[in-house]
């Protein structure tokens, strides 16, 4: 079982319906133009992407650096998934696209390719509903509730485990 080295919480804006984890080498890179948009994760190189409703505004976001794959975190989660993303560098940026990047103090063990699970939930106190943003769906979403010390009354939180699966 993995054990957790460090983790960062900070609050983000979404913006375009995306928030972006970002290596630090990365300029105005994006994901890939062929990136599945029927998923929640578009990935790219150095780069991930996560699709936010277009009613999220917020996003409380913990990102947990871990020596190897942690067990999923407890709880009722409207969703999750998985990536593979080569990070060069090893150190980290988060980035809304109408607000620029900044830097995450998170530790990463070193550059090389790292897998990440993102695992979200979303606000039900704000009288809201929320709705797909993947393509060709305009669903609302099954949102369990749970997590409200973790919202902090944001619209989103994302809880994102990151391991390294290979050394650059």
């Amino acid at each position: 079982m993995g054990r957790l080295l460090d983790s960062f919480q900070t609050k983000a804006s979404a913006s375009y319906r995306l928030l972006g984890l970002h290596d630090t080498t990365m300029g105005a890179e994006t994901f890939d133009a062929d990136a599945d948009r029927s998923k929640w994760l578009l990935p790219g190189p150095g780069l991930v992407y996560l699709q936010t409703p277009p009613e999220v505004i917020t996003v409380a976001i913990r990102l947990e650096s871990w020596t190897t794959a942690p067990p999923p975190a407890p709880g009722p989660w409207a969703g999750q998934e998985e990536v593979e993303v080569a990070l060069p560098e090893g150190e980290l940026q988060l980035q809304a696209l109408d607000a620029g990047p900044w830097k995450v103090p998170l530790v990463l063990p070193s550059p090389g390719t790292y897998r990440m699970r993102w695992q979200w939930v979303f606000n039900p106190d704000i009288g809201r509903t929320f709705t797909s943003p993947l393509e060709d769906c305009f669903d609302v979403l099954n949102n369990p509730g749970g997590h409200a010390a973790d919202l902090k009354g944001q619209d989103q939180f994302c809880l994102v485990q990151i391991w390294r699966t290979a050394t650059a």
